[in-house]
């Protein structure tokens, strides 16, 4: 039997070659790839993000999902410019599928490109993308062992959004020992506490995108 073997670190090699075109491509633009299990709250944020941003930043999605365009088409109806990736069954996005939808993009009208990946919290964080900053998010209603369970996101990530906080009631999460761990697992990490359905916390989130756009532009930002 002929049995041919794709050892995964050829693949991240090669991930990471694209990878570093796309920054070089993204130089102007700053870029954050937000990274969650499914229905932690992505495309809400993101829709309430672009609502608060878009009489001061032009705001571009590249939108992730396995099979629809559902999360596409209410990014779009926000007036964001948003190109569509389905991944056909695969639980991440890659370098690859991420410079294709640049090409898609007039990257000079824009100040600020969201990648909504894949809703996943293992596959995500091992491919890096080209971005700046990758964002974990982490719902209330999802439970408070996910920092522990998946600590590379965590470690991965520059920046965490805790959304859903107005379940807090109605669940048995703990935010001081949820934001101990994660800070724990990764010290530098800032974090968020959002109700992206009610709008609460968003502004908080909406100071420091404002602020690595400037750092972009500046030349400063984090890679």
């Amino acid at each position: 039997m002929n049995v041919k073997v794709v050892m995964a670190q050829k693949i991240l090699r090669a991930n990471e070659q694209v990878a570093r075109e796309n920054r070089e491509r993204l130089a102007r633009l700053a870029t954050v790839n937000l990274i969650s299990s499914p229905g932690a709250g992505k495309t809400t944020l993101l829709e309430k993000t672009i609502v608060a941003l878009r009489k001061e930043l032009r705001i571009g999605v590249v939108e992730g999902d396995i099979y629809t365009t559902r999360d596409a088409e209410r990014i779009a109806g926000q007036g964001a410019a948003v190109v569509q990736i389905n991944t056909g069954g695969l639980c991440h996005l890659d370098a690859n599928m991420v410079g294709r939808a640049l090409d898609q993009l007039d990257l000079d009208r824009l100040d600020l490109l969201f990648i909504e990946n894949v809703g996943n919290l293992v596959c995500p964080a091992e491919f890096d993308l080209g971005e700046d900053y990758k964002t974990a998010l982490l719902s209330v209603a999802e439970g408070g062992d996910k920092p522990a369970k998946y600590p590379l996101v965590f470690r991965e990530s520059h920046t965490v959004v805790i959304n859903k906080s107005d379940l807090l009631p109605y669940t048995d999460f703990d935010m001081n020992r949820v934001q101990a761990e994660i800070r724990t697992i990764n010290p530098e990490i800032q974090i968020f506490v959002t109700a992206a359905v009610t709008g609460e916390g968003v502004e908080a989130w909406c100071l420091w995108l404002r602020e690595i756009v400037r750092r972009k532009r500046e030349g400063s930002a984090t890679g």
